[in-house]
């Protein structure tokens, strides 16, 4: 299962509003992990009715942002697909003797 995080936030000084949401994804299975990190970009309006203060966020509604931006599903297969090569490489190294 993926385990998403939002790493760090850049907001307008004036309004408070999150213009840029650094996020990251992490799948583990076993002894294999696999990662990804991004940026997301937004352009808060502080006068819309959804506009939600800085000092009101929590991660939970900054990761559902980043989730409807993003391909959520395929940056997940992304993570999986790398753990499958991980633990099943199609190249291996090393010397006969």
């Amino acid at each position: 299962m993926a385990t998403w995080v939002i790493s760090e936030m850049e907001r307008d000084a004036t309004t408070g509003g999150i213009t840029v949401a650094h996020w990251r994804v992490e799948e583990v299975s076993g002894e294999y992990s696999a990662s990804a990190y991004g940026t997301c970009g937004f352009e808060p309006d502080a006068d819309a009715d959804d506009f939600i203060a800085y000092d009101s966020l929590t991660e939970d509604v900054v990761l559902g942002w980043v989730q409807a931006d993003v391909d959520q599903a395929a940056i997940e297969a992304g993570l999986t697909a790398n753990i499958a090569e991980q633990q099943t490489p199609a190249t291996l190294t090393g010397k006969p003797w």
